[in-house]
């Protein structure tokens, strides 16, 4: 199995995220997918939290994702590390798929407790992420995952789909919208938007899936 590539240093994080903001097209492409890719290990923490939800993980994966990439797009350097932000917008992220489908009885926050260290102290996920640990996540390809998933965006929707996905999550520097917002924009109903983003997300999992 493989495992993943180690979180930027602080000095290369800042690197990345000045070059993403002012690089020409190829290298903002570049330092965004470095960005993403150096991060993935958050996704596969926080997804894990919610395996009892009775989600397939890979789309909870797939929706994680989209929130990292959120969180890439949206990072203000002047507020602290990404990991940090990026924790926040995944969680998001998952919470309100989950919410839509009815199907969470209860926020699961960062700061809840997930168990206790040897002197009965809470441990909580951020406690967990920010000791970097190499071995809780080495069962989760997300590194091949996140490319598959920048391909599925642009290559397995439909260009309505695209739009649809990109206005709803508010990635790619988009604002994020309601269903409701997207129908009216694109004159379409809401739950005609509901279906369509719930197939979406359905082809972005199978492209997942894929070897």
């Amino acid at each position: 199995m493989k495992t993943f590539q180690q979180p930027l240093t602080a000095g290369e994080e800042a690197y990345y995220i000045r070059l993403l903001r002012e690089g020409t097209v190829e290298e903002s492409r570049q330092a965004r997918e470095i960005l993403v890719e150096r991060n993935l290990r958050l996704v596969a923490h926080i997804a894990k939290k919610y395996q009892n939800v009775e989600e397939d993980m890979e789309d909870l994966i797939s929706i994680g994702c989209i929130g990292l990439i959120k969180a890439v797009n949206s990072f203000d350097s002047g507020k602290g590390r990404l990991a940090t932000y990026a924790c926040r917008c995944i969680d998001n992220e998952l919470l309100m798929m989950l919410r839509s489908r009815k199907k969470l009885s209860r926020e699961v926050s960062l700061y809840e407790p997930i168990g206790q260290d040897k002197e009965g102290n809470a441990i909580h996920l951020l406690d967990v992420i920010e000791e970097k640990q190499k071995d809780v996540v080495e069962d989760l390809e997300l590194d091949r995952n996140i490319r598959r998933l920048f391909l599925a965006l642009d290559h397995c929707l439909t260009e309505r789909e695209y739009r649809i996905l990109v206005m709803r999550y508010g990635i790619l520097g988009c604002k994020e919208h309601t269903q409701q917002e997207v129908g009216d924009v694109l004159g379409i109903s809401r739950s005609y938007v509901s279906r369509m983003e719930k197939r979406a997300l359905h082809k972005l999992a199978e492209a997942l899936r894929e070897d």
